[in-house]
């Protein structure tokens, strides 16, 4: 029997495993990349590809094909703000794409966003908490939430990821060679990637839907432990924490859905 069709829009680091991982449930997969050079690679895996861009004045690519017949739309575009150079609007990208998803037949939407949207709050955060972003990442992020959420038509759940870990991507390899780090008491918030796809599943697969989840590994070491068991395990050279008396910090909570059903077993965070 042939499953829904679900379609991700951005297939990359996060994008590919997820996509791969639907396949092997039977479901119908489409992917958007804006290499040309990897629409070969991502046939080959099962995915139906589309070199789609989104720029803040256009999108290229057959956007309207790639939309037909999804079930499930997954929007995985980073906002792409940080490091040097010029940058385009995340909000006017995400707003041209909203525009093609109201004149699709889609319903359900999941958008990938990130705990930057919290900003500076400190204490525990959960979903409840109320964000006050403070970098320009976080403020684009959270006015694209509401781009999807503020359109009763559409279902739409917001998956905010705490910083991504996982093969080749773990921020101990720059943290290594920097010294006089700050904040070494503060708690880490970080998600592996194998967590982030089985979160995502377990989400579509429960109908999840008009929701706010906040994806991050439920153990929060200190950054100065975390990072100095990491780089001793790594063979490198161990970060340079200084330690800030009773300053107060941010522990984001994963989501207790995903704790009770089960739906993401944890990966370690030393993996």
């Amino acid at each position: 029997m042939v499953r829904d069709t679900i379609g991700i829009i951005g297939i990359g680091w996060l994008g590919l495993p997820l996509a791969t991982a639907f396949i092997a449930e039977g479901y119908v997969v489409k992917g958007s990349t804006t290499s040309a050079a990897k629409i070969d690679t991502f046939k080959s895996e099962g995915i139906i590809p589309y070199h789609i861009e989104i720029s803040e004045a256009e999108i290229t690519g057959e956007i309207d094909n790639f939309l037909k017949d999804v079930t499930y739309l997954i929007i995985n575009v980073p906002p792409g703000l940080r490091g040097e150079g010029p940058k385009e609007s995340y909000v006017k990208k995400m707003q041209l794409l909203h525009q093609e998803v109201r004149r699709s037949a889609i319903k359900h939407i999941l958008f990938v966003s990130s705990t930057s949207v919290y900003g500076e709050v400190t204490g525990d955060v959960d979903e409840e908490t109320v964000p006050r972003p403070t970098s320009e990442s976080g403020v684009q992020l959270l006015a694209s939430e509401n781009i999807f959420r503020g359109n009763k038509s559409l279902n739409t759940t917001i998956l905010r990821f705490a910083g991504l870990i996982g093969p080749s991507r773990h921020p101990v390899t720059i943290l290594s060679k920097k010294k006089n780090l700050s904040d070494g008491n503060a708690p880490v918030n970080l998600i592996h990637r194998d967590d982030c796809v089985a979160i995502i599943k377990g989400i579509i697969l429960e109908k999840q839907w008009g929701k706010i989840f906040n994806g991050v590994h439920p153990e929060h070491p200190t950054k100065k432990d975390y990072y100095t068991q990491i780089a001793k395990a790594r063979n490198l050279k161990k970060p340079d924490y200084q330690i800030v008396k009773d300053k107060k910090y941010k522990k984001i909570n994963t989501c207790k859905f995903f704790l009770i059903n089960k739906q993401s077993l944890f990966t370690s965070l030393y993996s």
